[in-house]
């Protein structure tokens, strides 16, 4: 597949326009004497259906011509970007099967049962959920549209990153880092993309959950490596085993070294987000702060970008990270 370049991002922001959320970068002062720098924060979780995904699954699915909307669309997913697909399926008129672990977070399974789509549990520790989606796809003759690894995918997430460099400029901010949760990397990569073209002195980074690390030793070996079997996050949304085929040479190309966070430092971060700033953010979503609060990355005298990717979080999650419990991961 051929990679995505700021033109396709340029287009997927056209087609998106009027469906997608433009996302509010916020500053608190607060958080920005904590870290010694200013710290500018992308609420990704106000978009629609809670998370950064319905940029990229809006994207894909309004590129699909008139006949292959009429075959529906299969997915699989942990719950954000099936969350995405089935609203973004019901939007455009598309039927959707998504594939999703039988333990993903209730609040995620009932919400993309609510928009609609039809879907198929699995166990995530002994099923693929590549082959049963391939499978459903070849019975229906159903597109498949994966969570992170597809061109049209990465060019909507990359929406962010445009969006990202025209509010830092509104307030007169020049990024010297940014930092962007990542699991299969479409995220990250399509941030990079844009940041490439708009900030290009703007070093982008990768943020994921210790023991779910893939990238970050993949950029440090020079070659995709995988996840260690047996390892558990609370992070549900960045549990991918290894870089995509289509979004790792992007990161080679363009990240700056990946970093890594446990999950107290994880929840650390949602409980500052909910008291300090009043966003609810899901242990994935909240990564990247962890990063800066925790000093993984070194904020001081910097301007240094967030995303918080998404809010989709179990109310007993949510209140174990907010009252300082240890995380149930």
């Amino acid at each position: 597949m051929t990679a995505p370049d700021f033109d396709d991002i340029a287009a997927a922001a056209r087609r998106i326009a009027g469906h997608a959320v433009v996302t509010p970068l916020l500053e608190s002062p607060e958080l920005s004497e904590r870290v010694g720098g200013r710290l500018l924060i992308k609420a990704e979780v106000l978009q629609v259906t809670g998370s950064f995904k319905f940029r990229g699954a809006y994207a894909r699915l309004s590129a699909l011509a008139a006949d292959e909307r009429s075959r529906g669309v299969v997915a699989w997913s942990s719950g954000n970007h099936a969350q995405a697909v089935a609203a973004a399926a019901r939007r455009l008129g598309i039927d959707a099967v998504i594939v999703m672990p039988a333990d993903a977070p209730a609040v995620k399974i009932d919400n993309t049962r609510a928009h609609g789509a039809e879907i198929v549990l699995y166990d995530r520790w002994r099923e693929s959920r590549e082959a049963i989606g391939q499978a459903i796809a070849a019975e229906r003759g159903a597109v498949i549209v994966p969570p992170y690894d597809d061109p049209g995918i990465v060019a909507g997430q990359g929406t962010l990153g445009l969006e990202l460099a025209a509010q830092a400029e509104a307030l007169g901010a020049r990024l010297d880092h940014a930092l962007a949760p990542c699991s299969g990397g479409g995220l990250v990569a399509g941030v990079a993309l844009a940041l490439e073209r708009l900030s290009p002195a703007t070093i982008v980074h990768s943020v994921e959950p210790r023991g779910f690390d893939d990238t970050a030793r993949s950029l440090a070996a020079g070659h995709r490596e995988a996840n260690q079997p047996g390892a558990q996050s609370f992070c549900d949304a960045l549990l991918a085993p290894m870089p995509g085929v289509v979004t790792f040479p992007i990161h080679q190309r363009l990240l700056g070294p990946g970093l890594v966070v446990d999950d107290h430092e994880t929840a650390a971060a949602m409980a500052w987000a909910f008291a300090r700033l009043k966003l609810v953010v899901e242990p994935g979503g909240a990564v990247a702060l962890a990063a800066a609060l925790s000093g993984r990355l070194d904020c001081r005298g910097r301007t240094v970008a967030v995303v918080l990717s998404g809010g989709n979080v179990d109310p007993a999650t949510a209140l174990a990270a907010i009252t300082g419990r240890p995380p149930p991961g």
